[in-house]
């Protein structure tokens, strides 16, 4: 009997698993997917990926976020390659870097100003110091189940992580104004800021946009007690709005975090705040080594002026909303219950009945054969690079989906 020849995928696994603990780290790890998923991958155009044993997918995970305008997309390579000759990682920052805070703080309403980092942990945490430098208090507020990054005072996993690196959060429920209030209440003249993401999107669960009047509340408690709003826009900012996501509900932060999408793939975070947290801003001590690359924010700017030529957020609204119907229409067809929430542009897709998460990984993964990347769990993510031939596309990989659903006796 023939033994099957191992792929390229699996070979490299074995590979890594010689070299770096566990064979992958973090949110990478294939084995957080089911089987079937590929863990390498050798290219991408577009909205297009190809793994490295070949197969083509139309993705719907955009590097985790990163890419929001496709990858390679003309522009932005242009300006990549012309600052890459000229320099990167240089003495110091080059002219990009002013222009770069420039365009934000024109964007951007409640910016006065803006740091620059290299991921969206950096820019959370140096929110959270910001807002206890300025005030001279300890307590930050966050929403249970709420991702922020991945250091032990915000990180999902408490390996390694001891009670004094959490001792002064406190926690309440995204979305519920008593729950704020009480955590504002237990803070007492200690509280220093409460940090909200753009919109809940916890892993695994249904997504909620923010309610405007527990936004309204959450300023309003920052206004009464001194202390900073932070909206951490890492995972959504620029997908939405170029104005900053808590903009759509008519509430302005003090500060706010900006990565994944601001650059499309290339290393950057950012800080925005408004002059009260000025003063601040200029004495803290925060840096890295490559923080200033002229690269990622000559990527940073080419992004911006394709996203606000082409109405970005707009169109991968109006592409969500045409995978979203079309998923719907599929579910009911079929009889199989789903819940789809969170915005167009960053969708989830759960199932009902589905605590093990066992139909959705059987979903996804007939998707995959059919080339296109889903997640069964995680939101995902549009980019201005679809297509409306792409959608469709991945709406004959859903049907096929729903199909071998019913075909397992998912169906009602």
């Amino acid at each position: 009997m023939d033994v099957p020849a191992e792929t390229p995928d699996q070979r490299l696994r074995a590979r890594a698993q010689c070299v770096i603990p566990g064979g992958m780290y973090g949110h990478l790890r294939s084995d957080r997917l089911p089987a079937g998923y590929p863990q390498f991958f050798e290219r991408a155009s577009g909205c297009h990926l190809w793994d490295v044993n070949g197969r083509r997918y139309v993705d719907f995970m955009c590097s985790w976020g990163p890419i929001v305008v496709g990858h390679h997309h003309p522009v932005v390579t242009e300006a990549v390659q012309r600052q890459m000759a000229a320099g990167d990682c240089l003495n110091g920052p080059s002219e990009r870097m002013v222009e770069l805070a420039e365009r934000l703080v024109g964007l951007i309403p409640h910016a006065h100003w803006a740091l620059f980092a290299k991921n969206g942990t950096d820019a959370t945490t140096t929110c959270v110091t910001l807002a206890r430098a300025a005030t001279g208090k300890r307590k930050i507020l966050v929403a249970q189940g709420a991702y922020h990054g991945a250091i032990p005072w915000c990180s999902p996993n408490t390996m390694g992580v001891s009670e004094e690196d959490r001792a002064h959060m406190l926690t309440f429920r995204y979305n519920d104004v008593a729950s704020l209030e009480t955590a504002v209440q237990r803070a007492g003249d200690d509280l220093a800021g409460i940090l909200v993401s753009a919109f809940r999107h916890d892993y695994g669960l249904d997504q909620e946009l923010p309610d405007p009047a527990f936004a309204r509340r959450s300023r309003e408690l920052c206004d009464a007690n001194g202390a900073a709003l932070i909206v951490d826009d890492v995972r959504a900012g620029f997908r939405l709005t170029l104005r900053g996501s808590w903009d759509l509900v008519g509430v302005q932060p003090d500060l706010s975090a900006w990565s994944k999408a601001i650059a499309n793939g290339y290393a950057l975070a950012a800080v925005t705040g408004n002059n009260r947290y000025r003063d601040a801003a200029s004495r803290l001590f925060v840096t890295g080594s490559f923080w200033s690359s002229a690269v990622s924010m000559a990527a940073a700017l080419a992004t911006l002026d394709v996203l606000e030529s082409t109405d970005g957020p707009q169109r991968m609204h109006e592409l969500g909303l045409r995978f979203r119907e079309g998923i719907a229409a599929q579910a009911a067809s079929a009889g199989i219950g789903v819940r789809q929430s969170g915005p167009p542009q960053m969708p989830t897709l759960l199932f009902d009945d589905d605590a093990d998460f066992a139909k959705g990984e059987c979903f996804t993964l007939e998707t995959l054969k059919h080339g296109v990347y889903l997640h069964p769990r995680h939101n995902m993510f549009l980019s201005t690079a679809h297509t409306e031939a792409d959608i469709d596309f991945a709406l004959e990989a859903t049907k096929a989906g729903f199909a071998a659903l019913a075909a397992r006796g998912h169906s009602s």
